[in-house]
């Protein structure tokens, strides 16, 4: 039986409702278009030059069964119709990258991973990085298979899902990119588009 990790991290091509718990991550902010902004490439290095120590020096001292978790990324922007099929200026678009962690990290060991990153690559792009607890509760998911820039019938599907739960879309839209871009083609990518929901008339 799929454990509760699996379920959100290995989505279904069927649109589902889940109950995401409080995770920690690795967190750094900014705007502009993904495919060509400097600021987005600094901010995933940083997060990967966190991430591997912490990870490695967990299993160096005896955790098992760890591994660095996926690139993760929360999207918005003032306008939201920037976004899916009726995408205009990716430049107004804002961002969260993220990459969740091992549960109960020693503070001092974000502290000499986020030193190493500074030496890496430079103390402005380390100090982007902040560490958070991320509670996302319910939300619907769903498998999308293919490119990026393809996505847009895949939200447009999840989206109809909520509507027929008689939900409302709740919170920033999240990508979970279960391939690397670099070693697969664009049409086998797997990322996992997840949208937090909550009753009709409920705070968002």
């Amino acid at each position: 039986m799929p454990t509760q990790l699996e379920l959100l991290y290995k989505a279904t091509l069927r649109p589902v409702l889940v109950d995401v718990p409080a995770f920690e991550f690795v967190m750094v902010d900014g705007t502009g278009d993904p495919n060509d902004s400097p600021e987005f490439e600094a901010a995933v290095s940083t997060l990967y030059s966190i991430s591997y120590p912490v990870v490695m020096t967990l299993k160096k001292s005896g955790a098992t069964g760890l591994k660095v978790g996926p690139l993760e990324g929360l999207w918005w922007a003032d306008d939201m119709k920037v976004f899916g099929e009726d995408s205009g200026d990716r430049s107004a678009w804002q961002w969260t990258m993220m990459i969740r962690q091992p549960s109960e990290v020693p503070p001092e060991l974000y502290e000499a991973a986020i030193d190493k990153a500074a030496k890496k690559l430079g103390s402005a792009a380390a100090e982007r990085a902040r560490i958070e607890r991320f509670h996302e509760g319910q939300a619907a998911q769903v498998l999308h298979r293919g490119p990026y820039n393809e996505e847009g019938p895949s939200i447009a599907r999840l989206h109809e899902f909520i509507a027929d739960q008689g939900l409302v879309k709740s919170g920033k839209h999240h990508e979970i990119y279960l391939s690397d871009p670099r070693r697969c083609a664009p049409e086998r990518l797997r990322t996992v588009l997840r949208q937090p929901v909550c009753a009709e008339g409920t705070p968002s």
